[in-house]
């Protein structure tokens, strides 16, 4: 590069560069020489290099190399303790031991020292790396002087214990998870679930605790990297819930689901069978009886622009797509075993939420039979109330809107309480329309200050009664299969707890109780067995964002 042009790229970074290295070194003065000394390696290495794609990293990557020698400088001259005393202490080099060794036990002694608990690494930093008095550091940490020594006693022990010991790492750190599905039973709060599981590192620690309680080192040691980093994930981690303390070990608060080809190839089996069964009978029922011409059950949803004079013709394939999981859903209840309940294995975190939370990671060799049922793009059931009106909702891989876990409970809720607004006062506000039909609630026509017409594109219960009704259908086929779903889900709850780790058992017995009823697979299952005969039309593109949603009285 010409000298201009480096000129003019170093003046950009001065201040950052000091900013860096302020924050890096003990006093005002240090962080200026350190600065000087990055700026004066960058600007004539530039001089010679033409090639430099990303002048951000390679200025960055000058400043941490200047950094690395400020530090062996800095403990090689250690007041009171110089670095061949403690390497003595630590590594016992050899009478040959040249400047290349010396770095390399400086890297491998910052590597150990990272080991060391929060105490004992301030207390080492401080005394080796800062040249602070054993005074000045107990009267800053407000611990008596003979705690400080024996902090320091204790780390040298634990240094050089680390120094002789060839760390071994797991797979993990070759070879890091990826967490491919998160599920929340129960209330999202205030904080989303990328806050937490968005790093790897993150998923991959509590990967490593699945099974076994381990402590911060043991972590660190499984995945590679210094426990510096994992400290601050797992006590985050600790704090909402989703790793628990025994002692001074973590241990993983949640199922993280890692199925076999075996498990998946019986769950799919075990729900194709109980779904034909059962929505198949279902359909035939509700297409009889004659419950679907109900005038308590509403049903406005159109493809074409609303009438402004007459009400849509009712669609029954559209009505359909609500009533079988909804009935599969809550139908049968006396049958359902509640021994447990979903207080005695919920956690209730600090942002608000009271929820189980699970995880799935699948192996990328999984082998699924030809006829595997994905659950793609789901999400449900979910549900939310007012007090006066409860709005239940499924979002699936036939419907055209994103659900998510932090915006759901709010727009649900504001939608029912338009709905109830509208039904109880009359027109609601341009703004308020606008809204409800970006989402897909409702459909308008004609001038909102002329002849003004809105219908409501989901279904509709007017009352208890009419679920009664649906209900009574749902439980007569249940129980008349009881024996047989009995049979058919058996295996699979045996195989399925003994997949999850003992302390994690009761949580995965709970969600369990619900197999063939508010149960994510079977109502999915319900929906492909009758895609599959024909029974059931997929939905147009235009009633996808309304899909699977329903109103009805609390």
């Amino acid at each position: 590069m010409n000298r201009q042009d480096v000129e003019n790229t170093i003046t950009e970074y001065i201040k950052p560069i000091f900013g860096f290295a302020l924050k890096r070194c003990k006093n005002i003065h240090d962080a200026e020489d350190l600065s000087q000394e990055i700026v004066t390696r960058a600007f004539r290495a530039l001089l010679n290099k033409n090639d430099v794609t990303d002048m951000g990293k390679f200025i960055w990557t000058v400043a941490h190399n200047s950094l690395s020698n400020y530090y062996r400088d800095n403990a090689k001259s250690a007041i009171g303790v110089s670095f061949e005393e403690i390497s003595e202490l630590i590594a016992e080099p050899s009478d040959d031991t040249e400047a290349d060794d010396d770095e390399d036990t400086i890297r491998r002694l910052q590597a150990e020292i990272a080991y060391l608990s929060k105490m004992q690494r301030r207390i080492v930093i401080a005394y080796f790396f800062e040249n602070r008095k054993q005074a000045d550091i107990a009267n800053e940490l407000s611990i008596p002087l003979g705690t400080v020594k024996w902090h320091l006693f204790e780390a040298k022990k634990e240094l050089k214990r680390g120094m002789d010991t060839m760390r071994k790492t797991s797979e993990l750190k070759f070879n890091p998870i990826k967490l491919n599905r998160f599920s929340i039973n129960g209330s999202s709060g205030t904080k989303s679930i990328d806050e937490f599981f968005r790093s790897a590192l993150a998923q991959n620690i509590c990967y490593c605790l699945r099974n076994t309680a381990k402590t911060i080192n043991e972590i660190a040691d499984d995945l590679g990297v210094s426990p510096v980093y994992i400290e601050s994930e797992a006590e985050n981690l600790e704090k909402y819930g989703y790793l628990l303390m025994k002692k001074d070990k973590y241990i993983l608060n949640f199922i993280i689901n890692e199925p076999t080809s075996e498990l998946l190839a019986m769950q799919n089996d075990m729900y194709k069978r109980a779904a034909e069964l059962f929505a198949n009978e279902l359909y035939d029922e509700l297409m009889t009886s004659g419950i679907l011409n109900d005038n308590d059950i509403r049903c406005n949803q159109s493809d074409e622009p609303i009438s402004l004079t007459e009400s849509p013709k009712r669609d029954k394939n559209f009505l359909l797509w609500s009533l079988i999981p909804y009935i599969a859903a809550h139908s049968g209840d006396d049958l359902m075993d509640n021994s447990i309940s979903f207080d005695e294995v919920a956690t209730l975190r600090p942002d608000g939420a009271h929820n189980i939370f699970s995880a799935s990671v699948v192996q990328d060799n999984l082998e699924l039979p030809d006829n595997y049922v994905h659950m793609k793009n789901w999400c449900g059931p979910m549900w939310n109330s007012n007090g006066k009106y409860i709005l239940w909702q499924i979002n699936s891989e036939w419907s055209s809107r994103d659900i998510n876990f932090l915006s759901y409970p709010e727009q649900t809720l504001r939608a029912i309480t338009l709905y109830e607004r509208e039904h109880e006062e009359g027109l609601l506000s341009k703004d308020e329309y606008a809204w409800l039909s970006e989402l897909g609630y409702i459909k308008t026509n004609g001038d909102y200050d002329g002849h003004f017409k809105t219908s409501w594109q989901i279904v509709e219960f007017a009352n208890r009664d009419i679920l009664d009704k649906l209900f009574a259908i749902g439980d007569k086929i249940k129980e008349k299969h009881e024996t047989e779903f009995a049979e058919l889900k058996a295996p699979y709850i045996k195989a399925a707890l003994e997949a999850v780790p003992e302390h994690l058992r009761k949580v995965k017995a709970y969600e369990l109780q619900s197999v063939f009823h508010a149960d994510g697979w079977f109502l999915l299952h319900c929906i492909y067995a009758l895609l599959n005969n024909g029974k059931l039309k997929e939905p147009t593109k235009d009633q996808r964002k309304a899909l699977t949603t329903i109103i009805l009285p609390n």
